[in-house]
């Protein structure tokens, strides 16, 4: 989950590494360093905290042309200094993101060598392997890195230098991503294309157990295992450097919740029917007769993507009329869920690297399924491996907690549902009045925004909670997994403790916790509110408080709420987009008022990247 930047050419590294670094700093915040070669000898700078520490630092004395920077999640060891990368010995400097799962035994051989550790980590102990087979085996570099990567299990995406051979870069990956940039006279690596783009569109995505040899003038692919060279393909990134600046805004999250009517409408852009009665994919890479034949449908995701999958399973289910489930991805390789022969897999990722995604993708491909892909980032992993899928096409997200992303993957499940049912007992006239619904989410989600008397309330609301404790976010149907989102969203910014239930599960245990200090969001429609109303008496009987997220057709006694959030009443395809604007913001304005950075929040990085 670190971020990783590597430069190897014609001008300066240590300005593009810090460059490359801040824009990688929301993959991992703990620490930062950059190792660069000058006259021969390693110039090593590592701080813990962000970037900026770096930058006080004389770094206008680094003269190189090579170099490679790391921004840390800590995984093995504390956050210090020591544990910080970039890590070297005598003649070799690395980076790497992943888990040295053997690094235990691995330390202990070395230790026997006469290696001495300066940090707690498994990464080092990875510098000192390729090391100990450059120095005292004396093979070249590229050897030494492929001999010592044979030796390992686990996951990595590595950068390695030595300065014998400063004109040279190492990089290599298995289940961490890395991505090259080839420029004029110069190449770049990174674990995150926005690195990247400032210097070039060209690039190339590393698979996994390959590594690749790196000069200002040469790229050259080969394998791992059997040293074998892969043919390189060169892609283009489809998105501007602009698209990753914070404009106007404080902070990336407040920016990408205001860009999800763009986002929204990009994700509809060219995928409906020449008779407007449905939907199209052009990726899904499967016959109409063979999805006519699915009779089941399994979804995996994490976190944020977890609850898109779920919205969807409702949204399948009533429109489509097949059977959804929903698995955790982290736990789907490690159970034996049965499975026939007319199931789909289906998975969720929006950087489509996601590690338990991406495993579980691999299991369900090794039973011999066909799996789909609901992915925001050509060229991922999980997009290369699928079988087939659906891009959001929404641009780079960049704050840790998703939002454009999630709806986004919602509104493709919307889509997925009107596709499957046009394709099953779903009529003509039925199919272009669900088109005519989904084409308005934009406007309808702009006009909200737009509503500065709203969003005023919004902030109040969260201001005057903002020292609560712990709230409980209750929906029903297709708005318990938006509850579901907007408790994991209040969680990750304002560190709130929050849980989310269905709304009529509060009587089965968890009122317990109601008094006056209790906090209830209660989100509904007016088809769903009469079991709510149910729920929000029960919680005002025993002193609770409740904030009410409502559509504008509801009217409601105030005696059952504190506090009112009006969104605009829409068709039920839609409505799960629209019921999680505001709770985006409720969790946005409680963090900002409490002094959190919503961007990077405290233990959190944006795509996991390790088990």
């Amino acid at each position: 989950m670190c971020g990783i930047v590597g430069y190897v050419g014609n001008q300066k590294a240590a300005p593009f590494l810090i460059e490359g670094m801040k824009r990688l700093e929301y993959r991992g915040y703990d620490s930062a360093g950059i190792a660069t070669i000058e006259n021969g000898e390693f110039k090593v700078i590592k701080r813990v905290g962000r970037v900026s520490n770096l930058e006080k630092e004389n770094l206008f004395q680094l003269q190189s042309t090579i170099g490679i920077g790391h921004t840390r999640w800590a995984t093995h060891g504390g956050v210090t200094d020591a544990n910080a990368h970039p890590h070297t010995s005598e003649c070799i400097a690395l980076i790497h993101n992943g888990v040295i799962e053997n690094y235990d035994s691995i330390k202990n051989m070395l230790m026997y060598e006469g290696y001495h550790f300066k940090s707690e980590t498994d990464s080092e102990v990875l510098c000192y392997l390729i090391d100990y087979y450059y120095k005292y085996k004396a093979e070249p570099l590229k050897d030494s890195v492929r001999h010592a990567l044979q030796k390992v299990h686990g996951t990595f995406g590595i950068v390695v230098m030595s300065n014998k051979d400063p004109n040279t870069l190492i990089a290599a990956r298995r289940g961490s991503p890395l991505i090259c940039g080839l420029g004029t006279k110069e190449a770049i690596v990174a674990s995150d294309v926005s690195a990247i783009i400032s210097r070039t569109k060209n690039v190339v995505y590393l698979n996994d157990n390959e590594f690749a040899i790196i000069t200002p003038d040469t790229f050259e692919l080969r394998t791992i295992e059997d040293d074998e060279q892969v043919n390189v393909k060169v892609d283009s990134v489809n998105w501007n450097i602009e698209d990753s600046d914070m404009g106007k805004y404080s902070s990336y999250m407040e920016k990408e919740i205001y860009e999800q009517p763009k986002a929204l409408k990009n994700a509809m852009r060219g995928r409906f029917s020449e008779d407007v009665s449905n939907t199209k994919f052009g990726g899904l890479n499967l016959t109409a007769e063979e999805l006519k034949k699915v009779k089941r449908i399994i979804f995996c995701g994490c976190g944020t993507a977890l609850h898109a999958c779920l919205v969807t399973e409702y949204l399948i289910e009533k429109f489509a009329r097949v059977p959804v489930e929903c698995e955790y991805a982290s736990e789907f390789r490690y159970k034996n869920c049965p499975v026939d022969e007319n199931t789909l897999f289906i998975v969720m990722s929006q950087s489509g690297e996601t590690i338990d995604t991406l495993s579980a993708l691999r299991e369900a491909k090794q039973k011999g399924f066909k799996v789909l892909a609901i992915n925001n980032s050509v060229g991922s992993s999980i997009a290369r491996e699928a079988d087939g899928g659906i891009y959001q096409h929404v641009g780079p997200e960049i704050g840790v907690a998703s939002t454009k992303a999630f709806t986004s993957q919602v509104l493709i499940g919307s889509m997925l549902a009107l596709y499957l049912a046009r394709q099953r007992d779903m009529s003509y006239d039925e199919g272009v009045k669900f088109v005519e619904t989904l084409k308005t989410i934009p406007k309808i989600v702009r006009s909200f925004l737009d509503n500065k008397k709203e969003i005023e309330k919004i902030k109040q609301i969260a201001q005057k909670y903002s020292d609560c404790t712990s709230m409980y976010f209750l929906g029903r149907l297709s708005l318990h997994p938006i509850a579901m989102e907007g408790a994991l969203k209040l969680k990750e910014l304002s560190y709130i403790h929050a849980e989310a239930y269905p709304s009529a599960e509060m009587k089965h245990g968890p009122i317990a916790l109601v008094n006056d200090k209790f906090v209830a969001v209660i989100i509904s429609s007016k088809d769903m509110l009469l079991k709510n109303v149910s729920s929000m008496q029960e919680i005002k009987a025993r002193g609770g408080n409740i904030i009410a997220v409502l559509t504008d057709d509801i009217s409601i006694l105030k005696e059952l709420t504190d506090d009112v959030i009006t969104i605009p009443a829409c068709d039920g395809s839609i409505l799960p987009i629209m019921a999680t604007i505001p709770l985006q913001l409720l969790a946005l304005y409680a963090a900002q008022h409490k002094g959190c950075d919503v961007d990077k929040p405290r233990n959190l990085a944006k795509s996991v990247t390790v088990e």
